[in-house]
């Protein structure tokens, strides 16, 4: 879209006219001499045609330059389309279980019964694909605590390296104050830009590995201002074929600590939720949406390019064309004065 930043600039377009009317006027007023009538002016009615086709010429140059000059001073734009400003979110680290347990299958994906691995890839990627503005990372911890995604605005990125993640990929066992501590770690590398820091952590089991505590990493975590919300995954009912015949109801989640998890939520200012089943687990985490909301985009805004330098040189080369003009037919005319006469 073309626009122009000062249009009431136009208003000077009529000035030229307006002066040449005022400067004629008081010229005649002071016309007051007697014109004698004589002949010498018809020799030279040949020689004033052409200088009037020149000087209309001349009046036509002057005229564009002008209106390109106010133009210019109108200061011409073209505007963009409309952008969106970048809102500057969280840095949200998300820490997955990979540990062995999180292969039962207690969980149900659509009519199948799938691990609990498999819910969370799936509930988890949605959450992802929703949390626009912010800075994502992925911590994926067993034994031990890999960093597999640094925080970063590409989400696409961290689904498929979420969906790509396996059980056992970080050994058996489950280091939760390891996979803390390194969220921690993460966080403190990041340069301080006030953006809020928050882990999403899931877990099904209690700590069995890994050299730090869990409740002393959350302390460290409340150094740094890193809320914590901790997941504890797992159904607590699951029917089984009993080695004597017939079936029996087991606790597949007997080994979660939900005791730590909700310590070290309290201790960072996070919550503990309890998810037993696939839609338990999607409330959570549109309910983690709703606690740590998405910032709403910024008003946008329409990239402006100023076009003011072209009709600027355009007056600026007719300008130079109309003097040009004008020293030629001043040579011209003293030329033409210093030839002999021929009679």
């Amino acid at each position: 879209m073309w626009s122009l930043a000062w249009p009431w600039v136009l208003l000077a377009l009529p000035l030229p006219l307006i002066a040449r009317k005022l400067l004629a006027e008081s010229a005649s007023l002071q016309d007051a001499g007697l014109k004698v009538p004589s002949l010498g002016g018809f020799a030279m009615l040949s020689d004033r045609s052409r200088a009037e086709q020149l000087l209309n010429w001349r009046f036509l140059l002057a005229v564009v330059a002008w209106v390109l000059l106010v133009v210019s001073a109108a200061r011409p734009e073209r505007i963009g389309d409309e952008l969106e400003v970048p809102v500057s979110g969280r840095n949200l680290m998300l820490a997955v279980d990979l540990s062995g347990s999180m292969d039962q299958k207690d969980f149900e994906l659509g009519s199948r019964r799938v691990d609990r691995l498999t819910a969370t890839k799936a509930v988890a990627s949605d959450f992802v694909s929703r949390r626009e503005g912010d800075r994502i990372g992925l911590i994926l911890f067993g034994e031990r605590a890999y960093l597999q995604v640094p925080l970063t605005l590409d989400r696409e990125t961290v689904r498929v390296l979420l969906m790509e993640a396996f059980i056992g990929l970080a050994g058996e066992k489950t280091a939760i104050g390891d996979a803390i501590t390194l969220a921690v770690k993460r966080i403190h590398d990041q340069e301080a830009d006030g953006s809020e820091q928050v882990l999403v952590l899931l877990t099904d089991g209690a700590n069995t590995a890994g050299e730090i505590d869990p409740l002393k990493a959350a302390e460290l975590a409340q150094q740094v201002g890193l809320r914590i919300y901790t997941i504890g995954i797992g159904a607590e009912q699951l029917e089984v074929s009993s080695l004597v015949g017939g079936r029996r109801s087991i606790n597949p989640s007997a080994d979660l600590d939900e005791a730590t998890l909700t310590s070290i939520a309290e201790l960072t200012g996070g919550r503990y939720f309890r998810a037993k089943d696939t839609a338990g687990l999607q409330g959570i985490y549109q309910l983690v949406d709703e606690l740590e909301p998405v910032d709403e985009p910024e008003a946008g805004f329409r990239p402006v390019k100023s076009l003011y330098f072209w009709p600027l040189g355009g007056a600026f080369a007719l300008a130079v064309l109309l003097c040009v003009v004008t020293l030629l037919q001043n040579v011209a005319m003293r030329l033409g004065g210093e030839l002999p006469d021929a009679g």
